[in-house]
């Protein structure tokens, strides 16, 4: 005989908290995507503290060329001394002629340029009428930490580039957030399995293959992340399948499956195609299953990540959520994850560090979610951690990942046992 748990946290409150933050800003957002957009560039309008932030951020050795620079602003520019939209057009030159592979350009705000109220959208209109001849368009989006957070930098960059997409009037699945390369491949293959071969991706790969938006076009999100641009594109006509995020096995499963059904996909084919890659997976699963269930979990607010994650680990690998806290809760594209988190989750939305450090001490979890800079903090005070920044670095969407995940929550832990020993 077996008891079968309550589930759902649809209409559970939510502890909604406003103070301190501690995030990164929206410019951290271009490590990702510069590798995803193949022949973009990102140039950041900002201060040395930018410039430092994406080099430590990206890692990037001194003999390497990334696609991703700082406009730096001096103190003649943020006094009004300069004509800082000259000095941008010629910065903006200099860097086309000496990298002509270049076909995006995005001026990307910070907080320098917001506070001096340099209105980048326009010197983006005007540039990409300059060089939009040669080829290049111009774009801009903010990433300043005035405004964004972390992962709301992939958020208004896709945003920006809604506009650009042509009109679709074909049927076709869209893809909708940046996944690494590999992960893209795994799920065009399975979709191809399924007999769906009209699946786009956006961000694509390459600007000149940027896809197309229309009323056929069906959006599945594969980041939880973008609300502003799943806005954008419904304005183009574009719906939204509801589904679970693709992480763990139950989340790719039903993320694979919501996007294949909306597609008319018979569920025999969905079936047929899922079975053996879902198979493996959760034999890859049984290791982390082992090492990671009874231990307890608490979630500092930090990627929008966290409710998907809380739900891989305490289904799939039988982790205990203390607290799920999650920057900001977007409820119409959160339902299935709530659905599917069990009755009595603690949830909080938004950020005030002191209470929740509070709450940290008190419950004393065997692993904390949370930024770089908290982490080291509580790592002195003897407990263990796992930095939410590199949960949106790493891969760990699809099949093929799960384990890969499962296994950044279980290094720490065991990292912690060896040092006990």
């Amino acid at each position: 005989m077996s008891i079968a748990l309550a589930r759902g946290c649809s209409d559970a409150p939510v502890l909604r908290e406003r103070g301190q933050r501690e995030v990164f800003c929206g410019l951290t957002g271009i490590v990702w995507l510069h590798r995803k957009i193949q022949d973009a560039f990102f140039l950041v309008v900002g201060s040395r503290t930018c410039a430092h932030l994406l080099q430590s951020a990206a890692g990037v050795m001194i003999f390497a060329e990334p696609r991703f620079a700082t406009a730096l602003m001096e103190e003649r520019d943020l006094a009004g001394l300069a004509d800082a939209h000259d000095e941008l057009d010629a910065v903006v030159a200099k860097l086309l002629k000496r990298r002509p592979d270049i076909r995006m350009l995005f001026l990307v705000g910070s907080c320098p340029s917001e506070v001096i109220k340099l209105d980048l959208g326009r010197a983006a209109q005007r540039l990409d009428g300059v060089h939009k001849a040669a080829g290049v368009r111009v774009l801009s989006y903010s990433g300043s930490g005035i405004e964004t957070t972390f992962t709301q930098g992939e958020d208004a960059c896709l945003a920006a580039l809604v506009p650009q997409m042509p009109r679709q009037d074909a049927p076709q699945l869209l893809v909708v957030g940046a996944l690494a390369e590999v992960v893209e491949d795994q799920f065009l293959r399975i979709f191809a399995a399924m007999g769906l071969g009209r699946v786009a991706f956006l961000p694509p790969r390459r600007a000149s293959e940027m896809p197309g938006v229309g009323a056929q076009t069906k959006m599945l999100l594969a980041q939880p992340f973008l609300a502003d641009t799943a806005r954008a594109l419904e304005s183009r006509g574009a719906q939204h399948i509801p589904a679970l995020f693709p992480l763990g096995v139950e989340g790719t499963t039903a993320w694979l499956t919501a996007g294949a059904a909306a597609m008319g996909v018979p569920a025999e084919r969905i079936r047929d195609a899922v079975e053996m890659p879902e198979t493996r997976a959760r034999l890859a699963l049984e290791r982390g299953r082992a090492e990671l269930g009874g231990k307890r979990i608490f979630f500092m607010p930090d990627s929008q990540l966290e409710i998907p994650l809380a739900r891989f680990l305490h289904n799939e690998l039988g982790m205990e959520l203390l607290e799920v806290g999650t920057p900001f809760l977007h409820r119409g594209h959160m339902t299935p994850e709530l659905e599917a988190l069990p009755a009595g989750t603690f949830l909080s939305e938004g950020q005030h560090v002191d209470r929740q450090l509070d709450r940290v001490r008190a419950a004393r979890p065997d692993l904390t979610v949370c930024g770089l800079g908290l982490a080291n903090p509580l790592e002195a005070e003897g407990m263990t951690t796992k930095w939410a920044i590199e949960l949106v670095f790493t891969p760990i969407q699809g099949y093929d990942q799960a384990a890969d995940l499962a296994e950044l929550f279980a290094r720490p832990l065991r990292r912690k046992a060896l040092l006990e020993v």
